[in-house]
């Protein structure tokens, strides 16, 4: 180590030393600032991973005291240091610049915390976090850069690859770039996984057919595409009119991309595109099966997430105990309330001393077309749920919570800043919060309940 003076760098700064790491063993401290990896300036979280990946290590740390020192290390490639840095990227998200017709931020009310409001639009935030970005505010050297340090996946928000209907749909004059610029990265061997929004009238039927071949064109680097459905809250008043699906628009938009569905399971093995299951509940056809969706890659799109719950309870409620008692009441949206209400079915039907009631909840927050679970509010639940539970336990699905840069890792908070213990003084019943897959709600079941006399 070699010790000098120096501090007119104040970013990149430590958060935390990761116990029994290298970072720990060497010495380097919370609040220690990063200066450089091998000679070479860290801007970000995407050079620190690139340049930390080597065997050999010469790291320049600032120092608390202002003092400049230099740390050698020799380690498996490939191997973690250690260090966590403020903010996650050790930079500031880039902030998107579009005014897309189906922005759901622009949907929100007035007087919500902050971070709600922020739309970012950041390619680092796509690897690290799975963040889907538009590209449309990347220079090409932002791409040379994805290529350089082999960032991969990416989530790409496509929505269509026709250059005018983009322009228009993102309302941003460089949005039309966008297959040209995933070319290069297919080129460069970079995996990409697409989205679209699906707004009828606008980019579904022939341009989403369009959109598809032009995506599929590009496999195996482009992996997959998930289309959703455009969400429309209440407060669009000053934007652009839009239509959303009913049954017969969602069952045609089904039916045209199952044939396509079919052509691609014959050729590569894979559907390469899924609907979410929106289109499904709304248009009254049954998910597919369980292999159709690859391991629940698309999860976190909405993209099979009936089928998911649907096996973890047929596979759960095996394991349920007989021995135990206990009462219980779910919260849900309308579009899954059905789903939800067979599974509690099953479980009683396992065991006839668990008692689970099954509300639907409609989302007066945002308005009755928003039927998703997820972006249920905890006023809505309390408001609706004042004075009919009869239960020991309320259980909660973890997608109605978020978790903000701005809050401890173990706090739950709600869309509208309600949390967990809110709701629980309220109504006066302890909350269990489950994941949306249902997959931990039987071993829950079975930790809090008793045993039967």
């Amino acid at each position: 180590m070699i010790g000098y003076y120096r501090s007119d760098v104040m970013k990149n700064v430590v958060t935390n030393v990761i116990p029994y790491s290298i970072a720990e063993e060497i010495g380097i401290e919370v609040n220690d600032i990063l200066l450089s990896v091998n000679g070479e300036k860290v801007t970000d979280i995407i050079d620190y991973r690139f340049l930390t990946a080597d065997e050999e290590l010469v790291l320049e740390m600032e120092k608390s005291s202002g003092e400049i020192w230099e740390y050698e290390i020799e380690k498996d490639y490939g191997e973690e240091l250690g260090l966590e840095f403020g903010g996650g990227i050790m930079d500031k998200a880039k902030r998107c610049s579009n005014k897309c017709m189906f922005c759901f931020i622009d949907q929100n009310p007035k007087g919500m915390r902050e971070t709600l409001y922020f739309k970012d639009d950041d390619s680092r935030l796509s690897f690290l976090q799975g963040n889907f970005v538009t590209l449309t505010n990347m220079k090409d050297e932002d791409i040379d850069r994805i290529i350089r340090y082999r960032i991969s996946p990416i989530n790409i928000s496509v929505h269509t690859t026709n250059p005018e209907l983009r322009v228009k749909m993102l309302g941003n004059r460089f949005a039309g770039q966008v297959f040209d610029r995933m070319k290069r990265l297919a080129e460069a061997g970079i995996e990409m996984h697409c989205q679209i929004v699906l707004i009828p009238e606008v980019n579904n039927r022939d341009e989403l057919k369009r959109t598809i071949n032009d995506l599929y064109s590009l496999h195996p680097s482009v992996a997959n595409i998930a289309v959703v459905p455009i969400g429309i809250t209440k407060f669009r008043e000053g934007l652009v009119k839009v239509k959303t699906f009913d049954k017969e628009l969602a069952r045609e938009e089904l039916e045209m991309v199952i044939e396509l569905q079919e052509k691609f399971m014959k050729e590569i093995g894979d559907p390469f595109i899924r609907m979410s299951d929106e289109f499904y509940i709304v248009s009254g056809i049954d998910v597919p099966e369980e292999d159709f969706y690859k391991g629940y890659e698309q999860i976190e799109d909405g993209v099979g997430m009936i089928r998911c719950f649907r096996e973890a309870i047929n596979y759960g409620v095996q394991n349920l105990r007989k021995d135990i008692s206990g009462t219980f009441t779910i919260a849900t949206g309308k579009l899954a309330f059905n789903e939800v209400f067979n599974g509690a079915k099953k479980i009683m039907g396992a065991n006839e001393n668990i008692r689970i009631d099954v509300f639907e909840i409609i989302n007066h927050f945002y308005g009755e077309s928003i039927t998703v679970t997820g972006l249920l509010t905890g006023k809505d639940i309390i408001s609706q749920l004042k004075g009919r539970i009869k239960s020991e336990y309320l259980i909660m699905s973890s997608n109605m919570f978020r978790k903000g840069y701005e809050l401890a890792p173990a706090d739950y908070i709600m869309l509208d800043d309600v949390r967990v213990e809110d709701i629980e003084e309220e109504l006066g019943v302890k909350v269990l919060v489950v994941d949306h897959t249902g997959e931990d709600l039987i071993d829950i079941i079975n930790d809090v309940c008793q045993e039967e006399k």
